[in-house]
């Protein structure tokens, strides 16, 4: 219990909820960290290292991102510690969803995340009875299946694009390396790869290739397609240890795999003039320190990665509708709103001599607090 209270600050977590079934072994969690914006909304991830403090932490980021682009809802996040890969999954999914019965759909919506698919949000669905309870849903049932396109990725790429204009670096000729070749990093090498950029070196869990004059993006893809993750150990390019994909010789570095990849010793050694966050939480706050101190523009995951979000508002908004916006009306919004803040939230920090990080939870944190406010949740003066 300790724990959990030391997590809590002036800005949340509204609710933290810790439910287990005995029977099918489920352990899992629920952070609504702060609905002043509306409906908490975030991602439920399956992996058997979830913890309450991560979960928190990501709900927190979910705050900020939602603020950042400007939609109403609420930061959220939800995780059960099981394997994905489990024959079990099915039942620890329903038990997950029974024990929070009282709160979904009410205060959060479940929306996926890493370790669940189109068809785990479909078994939340049917546990609870109602459609409103989850995000994410096969289009045969109604769903609207952003993520298979790449979303994310595709935002992470305009971010980056938006970013090295702004910083005198045009992405055209850059050579980008990608930590994380999975759904977002696949999707942003695609993105990039169009519009002119080369990519250098991408990693996934079984290793990672380098070739400084560029990868075939067309036939990562193939490879990826045919070989899964160990795609790695089957493709041309110089083979690098696990993490090593961090620190090549590049323009611009993208971390799309897991949080607190880039600490302070990782950030002295980092080469790249520009870092977009594909993934949530991947540098710390002291590596950003020494990011900035060295000259290194960062484009802040909450910014960069909203893609997702964004997708997902327009997935919650055509639930009860039943009205599906094109994929071109979605893209073209996302390409507008993160291409926007990018560039908001460099020239703030630039202007402000801070960090992005901090001028992005600047921008964040002023949202909130006036929801808040308006709310009669901070009390007199």
């Amino acid at each position: 219990m300790t724990d959990a209270l030391d997590l809590v600050d002036e800005w949340g977590p509204e609710k933290i909820v810790v439910v287990s079934h005995r029977r099918t072994g489920m352990r899992g969690v629920l952070v609504i960290d702060n609905a002043a914006r509306g409906v908490g909304k975030g991602g439920t991830r399956m992996a058997p290292t979830v913890t309450v403090t991560e979960v928190a932490r990501l709900a927190r980021n979910m705050t900020w991102k939602w603020a950042v682009v400007d939609l109403f809802y609420g930061g959220a996040k939800a995780g059960i510690v099981a394997d994905p890969t489990s024959p079990d999954k099915e039942a620890i999914l329903r038990a997950f969803a029974r024990a929070l019965h009282n709160e979904v759909p009410r205060d959060y919506v479940f929306g996926l995340d890493m370790g669940l698919t189109e068809d785990d949000a479909a078994i939340i669905q049917d546990e609870l009875g109602d459609r409103g309870a989850a995000v994410g849903t096969p289009s045969h049932l109604g769903g609207v299946a952003y993520d298979q396109l790449g979303v994310t990725g595709f935002g992470v790429a305009e971010a980056a694009d938006a970013s090295a204009e702004l910083i005198g670096r045009p992405l055209a000729g850059s050579r980008v390396a990608i930590q994380g070749y999975g759904a977002v990093g696949r999707a942003a090498a695609e993105r990039l790869g169009e519009l002119g950029a080369a990519i250098v070196a991408v990693s996934t869990a079984h290793g990672a290739i380098h070739h400084p004059a560029g990868l075939d993006v067309t036939e990562l893809g193939k490879a990826c397609d045919e070989y899964g993750d160990a795609f790695v150990t089957h493709f041309g390019g110089t083979a690098l240890p696990p993490g090593q994909e961090l620190l090549v010789d590049c323009d611009i570095l993208v971390p799309a795999a897991l949080q607190d990849v880039i600490d302070e010793k990782t950030a002295h050694a980092v080469k790249a003039g520009l870092v977009v966050e594909g993934a949530n939480l991947p540098t710390s706050p002291a590596a950003q320190t020494v990011l900035a101190a060295r000259g290194i523009t960062v484009v802040p995951d909450f910014v960069a990665n909203a893609g997702g979000v964004i997708a997902a508002a327009f997935a919650m908004d055509s639930r009860y509708s039943g009205f599906r916006p094109g994929t071109r009306e979605v893209f073209a919004t996302i390409s507008d709103k993160l291409r926007s803040n990018s560039r908001t939230v460099l020239e703030e920090a630039a202007g402000a001599n801070i960090t992005p990080h901090q001028a992005a939870r600047r921008l964040a944190e002023d949202r909130v607090r006036a929801a808040m406010r308006s709310k009669g949740w901070l009390g007199a003066g």
